[in-house]
């Protein structure tokens, strides 16, 4: 599959179809372009479609979401208006599908306890099962597939982003990662560092209830007499490679710091670098994985 390249660059204008099945980041997806300077039309009859695509090219990227509850959906109807678009020399058309297993989409249905909007009076793996089956010669069609099956949507949002963004050279996003080696390393990680040789507070019985970034914490991981020499050499690092990118026009960069439990060393360096790159001026954004978990456990954060 090819980079999909961003909307809003290009000698065409874009337009993206967003679908997948129900509970699957097509929400999700929706609002991260949106996000990313998109114009957003969701749920628009699928008659209505054409009329807005017979126009004159949009001047801005356009991103349109479309799902089963739309009120005349059908598979033809809407393989029709992707045959439209890649038909349209004036417009660069892609087809995202967002996608997840299907024991995955069940059991997001049963910790939200939503209806299925194909099964609205049974159980939710019925309605799931037919919409899978309505949607396959669309996911067959599709220009981008994202799997979000194990992601939060923080994770499925920054998948988005990195297909999705600017890639014009003249930003470059930094998200920064840290993570437990024991639930294994997050999706669309472009490097990867691993701080299991640093000193773990997780023996200082004073620590281990804390976290990487909680001050005593990051004190005690830097004054490892390792750890100068590591932050310099992945900050020199860091120096080299993100000014590359940005002249290559790559939209985003990812970079993961594993540790044991995902709270304490890997934490504590994603915090500093963040910190170091924010004031050298790049765009940084941090994530940690295992303490969003945590977070989220009881909150039953959803996909949708």
């Amino acid at each position: 599959m090819t980079k999909a390249g961003p909307g809003s660059t290009g000698s065409t204008p874009g337009v993206v179809l967003v679908t997948g099945p129900s509970g699957a980041g097509r929400t999700t997806a929706i609002n991260a372009l949106e996000d990313l300077g998109y114009e957003v039309i969701d749920n628009l009859p699928l008659s209505l479609l054409p009329r807005l695509l017979e126009g004159p090219a949009p001047s801005r990227p356009l991103a349109l979401g479309v799902d089963v509850r739309n009120r005349d959906f059908s598979t033809n109807a809407l393989i029709d208006i992707i045959d439209r678009l890649a038909a349209r020399g004036d417009l660069s058309a892609q087809v995202l599908y967002m996608d997840a297993a299907e024991e995955e989409l069940v059991r997001r249905y049963s910790e939200t306890r939503r209806r299925h909007p194909l099964a609205p009076g049974g159980p939710p793996f019925e309605g799931i099962a037919e919409e899978r089956e309505l949607l396959t010669p669309i996911r067959a069609r599709a220009d981008v597939l994202i799997d979000t099956t194990g992601f939060s949507p923080h994770d499925a949002k920054a998948e988005v982003e990195r297909w999705f963004g600017t890639g014009d050279g003249r930003t470059l996003g930094v998200t920064l990662h840290s993570f437990s080696y024991k639930r294994g390393l997050p999706r669309g990680m472009d490097i990867v560092m691993d701080c299991r040789f640093l000193r773990n507070p997780h023996w200082d019985e004073s620590l281990r209830k804390l976290d990487g970034r909680d001050p005593a914490v990051a004190a005690y991981v830097f004054d490892d007499a390792r750890f100068p020499k590591f932050f310099e050499q992945v900050k020199g690092l860091a120096d080299l490679l993100l000014p590359a990118h940005k002249d290559e026009g790559k939209a985003h960069l990812s970079i993961g710091f594993g540790c044991t439990g995902g709270k304490h060393r890997s934490v504590a360096m994603t915090e500093h670098l963040a910190q170091a790159l924010a004031q050298d001026g790049w765009h940084v954004s941090k994530r940690h994985r295992e303490l969003e978990r945590r977070a989220t456990q009881s909150g039953k954060e959803d996909i949708s």
